[in-house]
């Protein structure tokens, strides 16, 4: 028997969680909940409606004979049945509201409230991309400023407010690239060269901008093999068919490009142009303008730098900056001010620009928050959060340096890399180690990623924790370091134990994954 902190005994710890099962399936206050179309049914539903009076629809008749023959088979609840079926819900995920969430070039930091309050005021929330506009002079002036901003923080002198996320800000660089290199008769520049610590989506995007995609090792210091770069670069740089470089900086490997103003000089050299993935930003607002580095295009997560409601699909956001070379190709809308009166410039008529890229004007949602984020913390508090990001993820890095391994030497920026060496010879994988995290109350740190680095556990503490914070997280880290270097294999292949599902079969849901809910027969 042991004793609880009133003095009592508790229960003899001969039962393991794992063994204890409840007759209700509950854990204490963790409430077991089956799908909502196990417990909801066709006829049950919180709202009553009156049946439709004076209207007949005969087959054949109003709908076309479409008219519906058989339940629809959604499933209905009641008012507390569904607030308690989405509350059991929302009790088995993590949250930034609940703790660290350590995921790597994720940047999934708090949630400042006062965004949030702002993106819900009427004008904002409710405003429509169709309304004249002369009812919309608040929304364009959000835009106005918050580009005034960005091109401020980025040194550039054209952003494009309408990409919806990273990959389609990406999208819309990489078009106005191609847009330049055509009007200037380079239609054979279609080789775009892509470090091997770039973000995945950066080759993705150039293949379907009709590039081919040419890959630029790294060194084992974690950046650009530059001697490669060069090879890949060739001689004859009037007759080069590179397009240009699509680079992320940091990178991947939580490194800063150190050669980055040389790789810019010979991109240039050979007539391409670069592009910069802007998703790990946070790690230079304030401290660095990238159009200062030779930067021709680069997005912005508006949805991870500067506010974020990250996570669940979004909603995300991401501007796109563009250089003076590439500025006349810049997408429309645009926002520009004229005689006092905010106008949307649409027309593309007489203009270099590659066009529309959207039905409508981006995600005012995310305009708003990153504007409240970025006036309340003014230029001298965006730099700090900068600041407090890097050192952050350094002082992590410091304190696991004696207990994990590290993949590279030096400081980082915003993240920390570790790789699987601290593992080798325990029998614990790093997949392993990420399942023992739950347990511990943690959402596990990006695994196997980046590629270049084998066993990777990618680190972001991002600038919104405190010390404490880190300190529970980073002992929490220790201990399961030390634990697998004590031989408890067992202990981690089993885990998660606490989780609502414990571990699961990964690799047979990625390729036989059940999307839909078929209801079983009656015995």
């Amino acid at each position: 028997m042991s004793m609880n902190t009133q003095g009592r005994q508790t229960a003899p710890e001969v039962v393991t969680v794992s063994e204890h099962k409840t007759i209700s399936g509950n854990k204490g206050l963790a409430q077991a909940e089956k799908l909502i179309f196990e417990i909801g049914t066709p006829r049950r539903t919180g709202v009553d409606l009156p049946a439709l009076k004076g209207v007949k629809s005969r087959l054949g008749g109003r709908l076309g004979g479409m008219e519906r023959t058989e339940e629809i088979g959604l499933p209905g609840l009641s008012e507390p049945e569904t607030m308690r079926h989405y509350v059991r819900l929302s009790q088995k995920n993590y949250a930034i509201d609940l703790g660290v969430y350590p995921l790597g070039s994720c940047t999934m930091k708090h949630n400042p409230r006062l965004n949030e309050k702002m993106a819900r005021l009427p004008g904002f929330a409710d405003v429509h991309p169709l309304q004249p506009r002369g009812t919309v002079q608040g929304a364009l002036a959000v835009m106005g400023e918050l580009s005034d901003w960005l091109l401020k923080l980025t040194g550039m002198p054209a952003v494009a407010l309408s990409p919806k996320a990273g990959a389609h800000g990406e999208l819309c660089g990489m078009m106005a690239i191609r847009a330049a290199l055509d009007a200037k008769g380079a239609d054979h520049k279609r080789r775009v060269l892509v470090p091997e610590s770039a973000h995945g989506t950066n080759p993705a995007t150039a293949v379907q901008c009709g590039f081919t995609i040419d890959a630029i090792p790294a060194t084992d210091c974690g950046r650009v093999d530059m001697d490669a770069l060069k090879t890949k670069l060739g001689d004859d740089k009037e007759n080069s068919d590179v397009a240009g470089i699509m680079l992320t900086n940091p990178n991947t490997c939580g490194l800063f490009e150190s050669d980055i103003i040389e790789i810019a000089e010979l991109i240039h050299g050979a007539g391409g142009y670069f592009y910069c993935d802007g998703a790990n930003f946070t790690a230079l607002v304030g401290r660095v303008r990238p159009g200062d580095l030779g930067i021709d295009a680069m997005h912005l997560n508006l949805h991870k730098t500067f506010s974020t409601p990250h996570g669940g699909g979004g909603p995300g956001s991401g501007p796109t900056v563009l250089s003076e070379a590439l500025a006349p190709f810049a997408p429309v809308p645009y926002v520009e001010k004229h005689n006092g009166k905010w106008k949307l410039v649409e027309d593309v008529n007489g203009t270099d620009s590659f066009g529309r890229m959207t039905a409508f004007h981006g995600q005012m949602g995310m305009f708003v928050r990153a504007l409240s984020y970025m006036l309340s913390h003014g230029a001298d508090g965006l730099k700090q959060a900068t600041e407090d990001a890097v050192l952050n993820a350094n002082y992590v890095q410091a304190r696991l340096s004696e207990d994990m391994s590290p993949a590279f030497g030096g400081i980082c920026m915003h993240e920390a890399l570790f790789n699987d060496d601290f593992l080798k010879g325990t029998g614990v994988e790093t997949l392993d180690f990420a399942k023992a995290m739950i347990d511990e109350g943690y959402h596990p740190m990006t695994m196997y990623f980046p590629l270049v680095v084998h066993g990777a556990m990618l680190i972001e503490p991002t600038e919104s924790e405190s010390k404490a914070e880190l300190d529970r997280f980073i002992d929490m880290m220790k201990g399961l370091a030390k634990r697998a270097k004590a031989g408890e294999v067992d202990f981690f292949k089993a885990a998660p134990i606490y989780a609502p599902m414990r571990r699961l079969d990964e690799t047979k849901a990625a390729r036989n994954p059940v999307l839909r809910w078929r209801k079983q027969p009656s015995p």
